[in-house]
C-alpha cells in the first residue's frame, strides 16, 4: 500500500535557513495493516503523514501510496487522490467537523464535494462507529470521543483504501482513547482499509500489531507483535504485564546500509561530545568502539 524510499524533506524557513524534516526515510506498509508511527516532536513523523494525505509533496526520494506516484502527480490529480484514496483523520477536531452540520450531514460532505450523495451510507458509516444514536446532533452536542468518531466515519465517506489518523487520541482521556482505538481496529477488520496512526501513547500502541519509531527523520526501529489483537483481547484477564514480553524491537537497516543507534546505547560508552567511533568486526558480530576504548557490540 505505501512503500517510500529515500524519502527527504526540506522546509526552506528563509532565504538562507532551511529545515530537514525527513532525512531519507524508508518505509512499507502492507495493504490491510494496521500501523502505528512514534516519535519524539520534530521527528517527522506529522511531515510524513501530511505527505501520505497529498497535503504536502515530498522534496526528493520515492512515494508511492497504492500504486500512485505522488512525486509526479499533476494538482488534479492530487485533488483527486485526496479525494478517493486517502481519509484523513486531525487531533484537533475543528478541522474534522464543521460545527453548524448536524454529524450525518458532516459524513455526507465529502459524498457531495466527489458528486455522490448517498444519506444511507453515511448513516451507515455513524452506525459502524457506534454514533447511530446521533445523527442530528452537532458539535456542540458531542462530547470529545464522539467528535472523534463522527470524524473517522466522514473519513471513510468515500471509502478510502488508506486512513490516517495524526494524534486521534490526543485530546481525550485514556478511556476514550481505548475506545476510539477500538473503532480503527474494527473497521480494519470489518473494511479491509489500511490504517497510519500517528501517537504519542504507548499504551495504544501495544494493540497494534506493527510500531515504527521515526528519529530524526528517519525510520530508527520497528516493533513487531508476537501475539496479535485478538489474542490480546482474549488473554487480558492475565494482565498487562505479559504484553510487556510479547514483542520484539528491531532496528531498521535503510537502503544506504545506515543504522541509529539509540542515544542511550551510546550514553552507555561515553559518546556524549564526539560524533566519531571505531567500527570493527570481531567473531561476525559489529563493535562500536569510542576513542578511548570503551565499546559496545552490535
Amino acid at each position: 500500500m505505501i512503500q517510500c524510499q529515500n524519502l527527504v524533506k526540506i522546509y526552506k524557513i528563509d532565504d538562507d535557513i532551511e529545515v530537514m524534516a525527513l532525512q531519507g526515510l524508508d518505509l512499507e506498509v502492507e495493504k490491510g495493516e494496521l500501523m502505528g508511527i512514534i516519535g519524539n516532536s520534530g521527528s517527522g513523523k506529522s511531515t510524513l503523514l501530511n505527505m501520505l494525505g497529498g497535503l504536502d509533496r515530498p522534496t526528493a526520494g520515492k512515494l508511492l501510496v497504492d500504486g500512485k506516484d505522488l512525486l509526479r502527480l499533476s494538482d488534479r490529480e492530487l485533488v483527486k487522490y485526496k479525494l478517493e484514496t486517502v481519509g484523513f483523520v486531525w487531533q484537533n477536531n475543528a478541522r474534522n467537523l464543521i460545527p453548524y452540520l448536524t454529524a450525518v450531514e458532516n459524513v455526507e460532505l465529502p459524498m457531495l464535494l466527489k458528486g455522490k450523495y448517498k444519506r444511507d451510507r453515511a448513516k451507515e458509516l455513524l452506525e459502524m462507529v457506534g454514533m447511530g444514536h446521533r445523527f442530528n446532533s452537532k458539535l456542540n452536542m458531542l462530547s470529545g470521543g464522539e467528535q472523534q468518531r463522527v470524524a473517522i466515519a466522514i473519513s471513510l465517506a468515500n471509502n478510502p483504501s488508506l486512513l490516517l489518523a495524526d494524534e486521534p487520541t490526543g485530546s481525550v482521556d485514556t478511556k476514550t482513547a481505548d475506545i476510539i482505538l477500538d473503532v480503527f481496529r474494527q473497521l480494519n477488520r470489518e473494511l479491509g482499509v489500511t490504517i497510519v496512526i500517528v501517537t504519542h501513547d504507548t499504551q495504544l500502541t501495544r494493540k497494534m500489531d506493527r510500531v515504527v519509531a521515526i528519529r530524526d527523520g528517519k525510520t530508527s526501529s520497528e516493533i513487531l507483535r508476537r501475539s496479535y489483537y485478538t489474542e490480546y483481547q482474549e488473554e487480558q484477564l492475565e494482565d498487562a504485564e505479559r504484553e510487556e514480553d510479547t514483542h520484539v524491537e528491531l532496528a531498521v537497516l535503510d537502503s544506504a546500509g545506515r543504522i541509529q543507534v539509540p542515544r542511550d546505547y551510546l550514553d552507555a560508552i561515553g559518546v556524549m561530545d564526539s560524533n566519531k567511533l571505531r567500527v570493527e568486526l570481531e567473531e561476525g558480530k559489529i563493535v562500536l568502539i569510542n576513542p578511548n576504548g570503551t565499546k559496545i557490540t552490535v
